[in-house]
């Protein structure tokens, strides 16, 4: 069992009464400035779900699997409906989602596990730890080099599982536990610790990552009819994880200012029975369809975000770092291709957040399966296979069966064009085994190589 391991004590928060001492400033008063100071920033939670299908929660239509604190949110918040991982493996996504950008500008054009993450680009830890957040890790981690830890790329604590694939874990005191319920019990020991100050806290557990046999029975059993599978019963396991930590923020009365994002990392695991409906495809089985990029997304942020309702214009887990960073009232670094969603989930602005969402994974030392050549545009998705492109209406063939290319050569013509001045802008192709073993990507690398010059219009 891995405990929480703290890198920097608050030394704000030490500043701040030293400071308040000498002014000769009451309890009183010093009370009431932090409490403004905690007002004024959110606190924020990502809750990045390993293999997490579109079908897989019952705010997203699944009839068998109880997912009561996740569908809360849902109620509470905004459902995103065409939400994407834009590179799925597990590595390459993580490294999206922290650092607001395509992985493939900086080569993860696959799994590429071990590259490291550009060292000049501030990681979304990073930014909010400099701003005064308490910033805690709980999970897997699976970001950038072996030297690129979570303690060295922004957070403060750490509860990070410890190596392999394994739910049954020794505790110190000798004795087993399941590591899904240890996640939880983590998050509500983050919150208590640092309720009285504005925290970013990213949860990502091992669930529902394969193989997940090791799931406790007690959890199979609350499925409907009693005969959940232990796939079912992971999902349940970490609903009520989420409970765990709606319970904590709800105690020290917080719930109302804490920005809440929801996701998964890429598509179903379909192969253990999660479920990408109504897409076809996931993880281990019709990896070039959408059901493995396609992700349930949930955003709550009560009295700032409208509840109930559904936004289904075109974004991406990339956009999480521009949102946190709009929430905080933190200025966006430069080189980030990810949208603040805030106007749009709050109906200010209407329609995609992206007109255009690209899939260029082409590493060679990778699973072939992996490899994903596409292009979401309006109801579109445009996908090479074999060399050949294809085009299907989502809206009216969420499964993919009917190839209209033929009948829509403008459209075809279009995105093809577009996904070639996207790639236009990537570094070099290199296979990711020339860069496993440490250290970090060269300052500036790969951000000017691409023919189409920097980061326009990819938006």
């Amino acid at each position: 069992m891995c405990y929480f391991s703290n890198v920097r004590v608050m030394e704000m928060r030490l500043q701040c009464v030293v400071f308040s001492f000498i002014l000769c400033w009451s309890t009183f008063q010093w009370e009431s400035v932090l409490a403004t100071e905690v007002q004024r920033k959110p606190n924020v939670v990502i809750l990045f779900i390993d293999d997490l299908g579109y079908g897989d929660l019952a705010c997203f239509g699944n009839k068998r699997i109880p997912t009561p604190h996740i569908d809360s949110l849902a109620a509470d918040g905004v459902r995103c409906t065409m939400s994407y991982i834009t590179n799925p493996p597990c590595s390459p996504s993580r490294c999206a989602l922290m650092t607001g950008m395509y992985a493939q500008r900086f080569g993860k054009s696959g799994m590429a596990r071990g590259l490291p993450i550009p060292a000049d680009h501030p990681t979304l830890a990073e930014l909010m730890r400099d701003a005064g957040y308490v910033t805690g890790q709980i999970g897997k981690w699976d970001i950038g080099s072996v030297g690129q830890g979570p303690h060295e790329r922004g957070f403060m604590e750490v509860a990070k599982d410890p190596p392999g694939t394994q739910y049954i874990r020794e505790t110190q005191d000798g004795g087993k536990a399941y590591l899904t319920d240890l996640n939880g019990d983590s998050m509500v020991e983050f919150v208590d610790r640092n309720a009285g100050h504005p925290f970013f806290l990213y949860f990502s557990p091992l669930a529902v990552h394969s193989k997940v046999k090791e799931t406790p029975q007690r959890y199979r059993d609350r499925i409907p009819g009693g005969d959940g599978t232990a796939y079912e019963g992971a999902v349940v396991a970490v609903d009520d994880a989420v409970g765990k930590l709606l319970s904590a923020l709800r105690k020290h009365g917080i719930e109302q200012e804490t920005l809440i994002l929801i996701t998964g990392d890429n598509g179903a695991n379909i192969t253990e029975g999660g479920t990408s409906e109504p897409y076809r495809g996931g993880k281990g089985k019709y990896t070039q369809q959408e059901g493995w990029v396609h992700t349930p997304t949930v955003i709550t942020w009560p009295h700032r975000i409208p509840a109930g309702k559904t936004y289904s214009g075109l974004m991406g887990t990339i956009d999480f770092y521009a949102t946190v960073t709009a929430a905080a009232g933190l200025n966006l670094p430069a080189r980030c291709d990810g949208i603040n969603l805030l106007p749009f989930l709050s109906g200010d602005l209407q329609g995609d957040a992206h007109k255009y969402l690209f899939w260029h994974n082409a590493d060679p030392t990778d699973a072939p399966r992996r490899n994903i050549y596409a292009v979401r545009w309006k109801d579109w998705r445009l996908i090479k296979t074999d060399g050949v492109w294809t085009l299907f209406d989502l809206i009216h063939d969420p499964k993919e069966t009917q190839d209209v290319a033929k009948e829509h050569p403008d459209v075809v013509k279009n995105m093809v064009e577009q996904y070639d001045n996207f790639v236009d802008l990537l570094p070099p192709l290199k296979p990711s085994a020339d860069y496993k073993g440490g250290g970090s990507v060269p300052k500036g690398w790969g951000w000017e190589i691409g023919t189409g010059g920097v980061f326009p219009a990819v938006q």
